[in-house]
Protein backbone atom coordinates (compact mmCIF):
# COMPACT_ATOMS: atom_id res chain seq x y z
CA UNK A 1 0.00 0.00 0.00
CA UNK A 2 1.52 3.20 -0.76
CA UNK A 3 1.44 6.65 1.32
CA UNK A 4 -1.29 8.96 0.74
CA UNK A 5 1.38 11.92 0.34
CA UNK A 6 3.14 12.15 -2.76
CA UNK A 7 5.88 13.93 -1.19
CA UNK A 8 6.52 10.38 1.29
CA UNK A 9 5.55 8.26 -1.64
CA UNK A 10 8.85 10.07 -3.60
CA UNK A 11 11.04 9.54 -0.27
CA UNK A 12 9.78 6.07 0.28
CA UNK A 13 10.79 4.87 -3.22
CA UNK A 14 14.31 6.82 -3.21
CA UNK A 15 14.84 5.07 0.14
CA UNK A 16 14.25 1.66 -1.43
CA UNK A 17 16.63 2.54 -4.31
CA UNK A 18 19.01 3.35 -2.39
CA UNK A 19 18.49 0.64 -0.35
CA UNK A 20 20.90 -2.60 -0.76
CA UNK A 21 19.26 -5.46 -2.41
CA UNK A 22 19.04 -7.80 -0.13
CA UNK A 23 17.42 -5.16 2.75
CA UNK A 24 14.91 -3.75 -0.08
CA UNK A 25 11.97 -5.72 -0.08
CA UNK A 26 12.30 -6.22 3.85
CA UNK A 27 12.32 -2.11 3.82
CA UNK A 28 9.58 -2.30 1.44
CA UNK A 29 7.30 -4.62 3.33
CA UNK A 30 7.83 -2.31 6.40
CA UNK A 31 6.57 0.68 4.24
CA UNK A 32 3.31 -1.72 2.99
CA UNK A 33 2.45 -2.60 6.58
CA UNK A 34 3.59 0.91 7.71
CA UNK A 35 1.35 2.86 5.46
CA UNK A 36 -1.35 0.62 5.44
CA UNK A 37 -1.93 1.42 9.20
CA UNK A 38 -0.82 5.55 8.85
CA UNK A 39 -4.63 5.30 6.36
CA UNK A 40 -6.57 3.01 8.73
CA UNK A 41 -5.91 5.84 12.07
CA UNK A 42 -6.46 8.86 9.72
CA UNK A 43 -10.26 7.45 8.34
CA UNK A 44 -10.89 8.68 12.42
CA UNK A 45 -10.34 12.23 11.75
CA UNK A 46 -11.52 12.61 8.39
CA UNK A 47 -14.95 10.46 8.53
CA UNK A 48 -16.07 11.65 11.70
CA UNK A 49 -17.55 14.93 12.42
CA UNK A 50 -15.46 17.41 15.26
CA UNK A 51 -18.80 17.30 17.93
CA UNK A 52 -18.48 13.46 17.62
CA UNK A 53 -14.97 13.05 17.70
CA UNK A 54 -15.20 14.80 21.32
CA UNK A 55 -18.28 12.43 22.81
CA UNK A 56 -15.64 9.72 21.58
CA UNK A 57 -13.21 11.29 23.33
CA UNK A 58 -15.12 11.46 26.55
CA UNK A 59 -16.03 8.01 26.40
CA UNK A 60 -12.70 6.66 25.38
CA UNK A 61 -11.58 8.58 28.92
CA UNK A 62 -13.68 6.86 31.11
CA UNK A 63 -12.27 3.54 29.45
CA UNK A 64 -8.80 4.17 30.87
CA UNK A 65 -6.44 3.59 33.72
CA UNK A 66 -7.20 5.93 36.05
CA UNK A 67 -3.25 7.43 35.76
CA UNK A 68 -3.81 7.07 31.79
CA UNK A 69 -6.99 9.30 32.13
CA UNK A 70 -5.88 11.82 34.19
CA UNK A 71 -2.77 11.97 32.41
CA UNK A 72 -5.24 12.47 28.73
CA UNK A 73 -7.43 14.70 30.49
CA UNK A 74 -4.92 17.53 31.30
CA UNK A 75 -3.53 17.24 27.80
CA UNK A 76 -7.12 17.63 26.46
CA UNK A 77 -9.42 16.66 23.39
CA UNK A 78 -6.95 18.82 21.08
CA UNK A 79 -3.66 17.31 22.02
CA UNK A 80 -5.26 13.83 21.95
CA UNK A 81 -7.65 13.65 18.63
CA UNK A 82 -4.73 12.15 16.89
CA UNK A 83 -3.07 9.96 18.86
CA UNK A 84 -2.83 6.20 17.68
CA UNK A 85 -4.95 4.98 21.04
CA UNK A 86 -7.56 7.31 20.37
CA UNK A 87 -8.27 7.16 16.25
CA UNK A 88 -7.80 3.35 17.00
CA UNK A 89 -10.60 3.41 19.73
CA UNK A 90 -12.91 5.80 17.03
CA UNK A 91 -12.50 3.07 14.08
CA UNK A 92 -12.91 0.39 16.52
CA UNK A 93 -16.45 2.49 18.14
CA UNK A 94 -17.48 2.59 14.42
CA UNK A 95 -17.07 -1.45 13.73
CA UNK A 96 -13.42 -0.73 11.70
CA UNK A 97 -11.34 -3.24 13.88
CA UNK A 98 -7.47 -2.63 12.98
CA UNK A 99 -7.24 -6.12 12.18
CA UNK A 100 -9.70 -7.00 9.48
CA UNK A 101 -9.00 -3.83 8.14
CA UNK A 102 -5.17 -4.86 7.26
CA UNK A 103 -6.15 -7.75 6.86
CA UNK A 104 -8.19 -6.65 3.72
CA UNK A 105 -5.41 -4.51 2.26
CA UNK A 106 -2.48 -5.99 2.96
CA UNK A 107 -1.01 -9.28 1.02
CA UNK A 108 -0.84 -12.62 2.93
CA UNK A 109 2.90 -12.14 3.68
CA UNK A 110 2.68 -8.12 4.71
CA UNK A 111 -0.60 -9.23 6.84
CA UNK A 112 1.74 -12.21 8.52
CA UNK A 113 4.11 -10.01 9.39
CA UNK A 114 2.17 -7.37 10.47
CA UNK A 115 0.30 -9.76 12.96
CA UNK A 116 3.47 -11.07 13.95
CA UNK A 117 5.17 -8.22 14.58
CA UNK A 118 2.25 -6.61 16.63
CA UNK A 119 2.03 -9.42 19.06
CA UNK A 120 5.55 -8.71 20.12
Amino acid sequence: MVHPDKNCQKKQRDFLLQCPADEREYHARMFRIGNAAFIYHQIAASSTNAVTLEIYYHDWLEGLPPAIMQSMKEQGFEACKNTLPFTRYVNERRDIGMDEWMKQRLSEEDYKTYKDNSQK
